[in-house]
Order: structure tokens, then sequence, then C-alpha cells
């Protein structure tokens, strides 16, 4: 395969790198001189837009504001500051890691690009920016936003979400990169891909590679990159039981779930819940009593305390939570009775705490 270059990679990259000077973007993370705080920002921002990410940084800073500040802390309130943020494996990989940099490596990231992809939830970008940029490393990197950028200059027809696809990016970033620059480059091209070549309406009239782009000099830049047609995502029903009940010290409390140690949302807390496949109401009882061996029976004559939906990477679902009520306050290991005011202490996924709010606000409890 020849080489992929522009015309000038010389000019190319000083225009680029002129407008970045210009026109960056003021992040929090980009003030710190913390590697640590560069590494938050970069677990942060995958598959997270960057307006998102902003709060939960500046928080997170907050409450582990070293590495070795999150390394002590419990899964419990890691997954709690994560909360809202998604893609929770990720928070729980960066827990890890962090207990591996304080023990195997003194607090500090390796300066080595195979070494810190054998940390828990780096791979092949992370490593990439967090090299160029915390230890101005020639090294490239390849994000969302890159790969739309490079498709566009390089009028790149191979899906960029394939095998042969992501390859070829990887190679032209590689022949791309500005030897002794790649800190200011990488996170150039970042900021013109958020601000300049976005997915939809790219605009060509302000951006400073405009002659260079291959797919605007033949009309198709609206039309990179190309990806793969998506499978339809299945759509889940589920009833979920929220037992308030007088327990222990007459308290009211309310029943939890902790979700297994593995997969989505692992770890996580929930209302027990049941997948139907018919109508929630009818089939709620019998489906939480397999579930759970819970004993548990619906309250009747009152609507659903609350239908939650939300769509996950690979299937949504409609979660349908009625009040309920049980005969035993005698749980499985998997089930919990947490006080009603401790409920933002337990870390929960979006549908449990939409779930968790109308709890609050609701009458009948």
């Amino acid at each position: 395969m020849r080489k992929a270059y522009l015309p000038d990679m010389h000019h190319f990259s000083t225009r680029l790198l002129n407008w970045y000077n210009k026109n960056k973007r003021t992040l929090p993370w980009r003030g710190h001189r913390s590697p640590y705080a560069v590494w938050v920002s970069e677990i942060m921002l995958q598959q997270t837009r960057v307006e998102a990410v902003i709060p939960y940084f500046r928080k997170w800073m907050k409450l582990f504001p070293t590495v070795r500040a999150l390394a002590k802390a419990s899964e419990r309130d890691v997954l709690t500051a994560w909360e809202g943020l998604g893609y929770y494996s990720r928070a729980r990989n960066f827990h890890k890691a962090a207990k591996i940099v304080v023990e195997k490596y003194g607090g500090k990231l390796p300066r080595d690009v195979d070494e810190l992809q054998k940390l828990p939830g780096i791979g092949r970008y992370t490593a990439g920016a967090l090299a160029s940029i915390i230890f101005g490393m020639d090294e490239p990197a390849l994000d969302g936003n890159l790969k739309r950028v490079y498709a566009r200059l390089f009028d790149v027809k191979k899906p960029v979400n394939s095998t042969e696809g992501e390859k070829l990016l990887w190679k032209i970033a590689h022949e791309n990169l500005p030897k002794g620059k790649a800190a200011d480059f990488n996170q150039a091209l970042m900021d013109l891909g958020a601000m300049i070549c976005v997915p939809k309406n790219p605009r060509c009239e302000v951006c400073p590679l405009a002659r260079d782009c291959k797919a605007k000099a033949r009309g198709v830049q609206h039309l990179r990159p190309v990806r793969m047609a998506k499978k339809t995502i299945p759509h889940h029903i589920y009833a979920a039981a929220v037992i308030v009940a007088q327990v222990a010290n007459l308290r009211y409390k309310v029943l939890l779930a902790q979700r297994p140690s593995r997969g989505l949302l692992a770890g996580m807390w929930e209302f027990p819940n049941a997948r139907v496949e018919g109508d929630p109401a009818g089939e709620a009882e019998s489906a939480l009593r397999a579930a759970y061996s819970l004993p548990v029976r619906m309250k009747r004559g009152l609507p659903p305390l609350a239908v939650v939906e939300h769509t996950y990477s690979h299937f949504r679902v409609t979660v349908h939570a009625f009040r309920c009520e049980i005969s035993s306050t005698t749980m499985g290991d998997s089930l919990r009775w947490i006080r009603l005011k401790d409920l933002d202490k337990y870390p929960m996924g979006k549908v449990d705490r939409a779930i968790a709010r109308k709890i609050k606000s609701d009458s009948h409890f």
C-alpha cells in the first residue's frame, strides 16, 4: 500500500497548529499539570461527549485528587461518583488500574505505550493520547473525532468501523504525525473534529485544512466517514418491584438487589426486576417470584410508580416499576434492605436512579 500523505505535510501541520493555538477549547484538564488529571479525562471521554464529562471531571478531582486517593477508595464510592456517566466498566477498570499504578509503578504512569496498554481500561487510542499529551512522545491517537477528520482529509472509502478501515486510519495517523509535535497535533485534530469537522454539516468554509481535504475536493465530505450499517437492536420489557417496608426498629426501608460482579452494570444496585414477555402488570408477580424467590404481591388499584425507557449499546429496555408488598423481610444474599434516606449512597444505573427519584415524591409510601 502506498503511503497516504497530504500534498505538503509541513504546511498542513503548521496551518492546523496555528488554528489550534488561536481556537483551542478551554477544558479543565488542559489546565492541570498532573498526568493523573489527563488520565482521568481520557477515561471519561471514552464514548462520552466533552460537555457531559466536564462536571464529572471537576467532581472527581475533588473526591479523588490523586491516583493514590483513587486506589484507596472503595468500589462503591468510585461507582457512585461515576453514576450517570455510563459505561461503568470504565470506572471499575480505572479503579483497578490505579491500584496497579500505585503498587507496581510507585504512583506514576509508565512511559511506555505497551506498558500503558497492559493497564485495565487503556486501549490503543487512550495509550497514544496519554503518551503524546503527558510524555510528549510521537504517538498518534485515533478517537471518533480523529477518525472522521482523517476519513474526510484522505477520502477514506472503507467503513471506519470495520477492521480494514480502522487499520488504514491508524496507518494514516502514523504516517502523518509531525515529529516532536504529537501532543498539540493530536489535540488540534480532536478540537477540529469537535468544532469544525462535525458529523453533520461540516463547516468547510472556515476549516484551516479545507484546501487539503480530498473529500471536499470531490464534493463527498458529507458522505464521509463511511460506516457499516448497525443492526436493529432488540427491545426488552421488565417489571421492577419497589418494596418499602418497616424493617428493624420499624424504620422504613426499601429493598434493593446487587447485580453480579461481572457483566452490564456489574456490582451496582437496582430494584428487584425480571423480564416479561407480555403484560408487565399481569406477569410481574410470577416473574419476580421466579427470579428471586420473593413472596411479592403488587399493591392493587395503583398505576405503575414509573415507566422508564433506556437504550444501551446493544439493546433497549422499558422498565415498569410497581409498588409491591412482601410477606417476609428475610432475604437472600444479593438483596438488601436500605434506608430510604441512604438511596443516594448506592450506585445505580440511570433506570433505577430514575425510579429512586420517583419514590421520594410518591405519596403512597
